[in-house]
């Protein structure tokens, strides 16, 4: 039993990690194969994509494959299915035409204008969250191996018995954690098995191309996911706030995440931040700064000393946690989340060991800038001149260490190629730096 894909992801990745460096690229099939997928692509450091195919439904029972559609004009059909149905081959056709209209949909919108990640003479790693009856995922692995790929693996978390003999020869290697006798449906697997939706698979794909942070290869070359890694709820005055806390085995600090305006804990970019923290040993709190209902009147997002409120009530609840009270911690904020960040970092023995603003706007605190102590780090993107000049003049009201860099080529948001793991990677590195000692707190 899994309890959700990304679960069934990391444990499925325990058993692949030995194909680490050797010209993997992880391709999860739409919609529930592709969170498992990204858990494996993150452990392997391989990129990943999508392979998009369709079943092809008996007309008068779509929940029964006839046969499976795949890019690059691949089909797969059940002569005996439809011997048994009756189908005839214009029913066929007229189903084929309709998955293919979604197939090419789907490619669009999954991966916009980005182009797949080439196959040739590469190991292809085809995963979904399980397997049924097998028909989209061998046309998963004919498409895959027409696409030049020179190995195909099909991997999934549960398979019924006999699996092997429905993929026949369409795959190189069949890898499934589970294959029970007892097989009704996938679902029965999983604790939650909530549907996928579109735009998880368009996040994990944004993710991945952003440099796949989630679950990563330890130094020594093995799976190793954070110890605790979980959602929280934290009391903040009258409301409760969501989060999640990921926590490596011996963690040298733990740095909390302040959102910026129209974001939250979902949010791909810090959640890629975050990845490259904890790959150094940084436990990482996300969390949400107001609640939904509180998101809807516009001016709480920019209300600061309410968001700083908040951030300090977060930090209180985690360093009251057990075996967390020492931990240095550090604060990360982005966009207006780095004025609440560096406001709540001013507060009289906040205790705060190191802050980092990422394309953020520090002048929402000028009113406290000369009584931040904590070190502070400015990363702006050379393309995103107005937040430079304000970061820059923030800089000159600062009386605390603080250091200002300029990400070359980056826009405001670090979308463009390298650049947010260059800002991820200097956020990481101030936190190490400056985690070793830590301002006195009153009290």
């Amino acid at each position: 039993m899994f309890e959700d894909r990304v679960d069934a992801g990391r444990r499925l990745a325990e058993r692949l990690i030995h194909l680490r460096g050797d010209g993997v690229v992880v391709l999860g099939l739409p919609r529930g194969g592709v969170p498992v997928a990204f858990e494996v692509a993150s452990a392997l450091g391989a990129p990943l994509d999508v392979i998009i195919v369709r079943k092809l439904g008996v007309p008068f029972q779509p929940e029964l494959g006839m046969g499976a559609i795949g890019e690059g004009n691949v089909r797969v059909v059940d002569e005996d299915v439809i011997r048994r149905a009756g189908i005839t081959q214009a029913e066929i056709a007229a189903v084929e035409a309709r998955e293919r209209t979604e197939l090419e949909r789907r490619a669009q919108r999954f991966r916009g204008d980005h182009p797949p990640v080439p196959l040739s003479g590469r190991t292809a790693v085809v995963i979904d969250d399980g397997i049924a009856t097998g028909s989209t995922a061998r046309a998963a692995c004919q498409v895959a191996r027409a696409q030049g790929a020179a190995k195909v693996i099909l991997a999934v978390p549960a398979a019924p018995r006999g699996w092997e003999s429905r993929i026949g020869s369409d795959a190189d290697e069949l890898v499934s954690l589970a294959t029970p006798e007892s097989f009704f449906a996938i679902g029965q697997f999983y604790d939650d098995f909530s549907q996928t939706t579109d735009e998880e698979v368009v996040d994990r794909l944004e993710r991945a191309r952003l440099g796949t942070p989630a679950a990563a290869p330890s130094r020594a070359g093995t799976y190793d996911p954070p110890t605790r890694d979980e959602d929280v709820e934290v009391q903040a005055g009258s409301v409760r706030l969501a989060g999640h806390l990921a926590l490596p085995e011996h963690p040298i600090g733990v740095v909390l995440f302040a959102h910026g305006s129209g974001s939250s804990r979902h949010s791909p970019r810090n959640r890629y931040v975050a990845g490259v923290l904890e790959q150094a040993g940084i436990g990482t709190l996300l969390f949400d700064l107001l609640t939904a209902e509180e998101e809807l009147d516009r001016a709480n997002v920019f209300d600061i000393p309410l968001l700083a409120r908040r951030l300090s009530e977060v930090t209180r609840w985690l360093r009251g946690q057990p075996d967390r009270v020492s931990l240095p911690i550090g604060y990360f904020g982005a966009s207006t989340g780095a004025g609440a960040a560096l406001w709540s970092a001013a507060e009289p023995g906040a205790g705060v060991a190191a802050v980092v603003s990422r394309g953020g706007r520090p002048d929402l605190a000028a009113p406290r800038l000369p009584r931040v102590t904590a070190p502070t780090l400015l990363v702006v993107g050379g393309r995103d001149e107005v937040v430079f000049a304000l970061n820059r003049d923030a800089q000159s009201q600062l009386t605390c260490k603080s250091s200002l860099v300029v990400i070359p080529g980056a826009s405001h948001l670090f979308e463009e190629p390298g650049t947010l793991r260059a800002a991820a990677e200097a956020a990481r590195d101030w936190f190490a730096g400056h985690f070793g000692s830590v301002p006195e707190r009153a009290g």
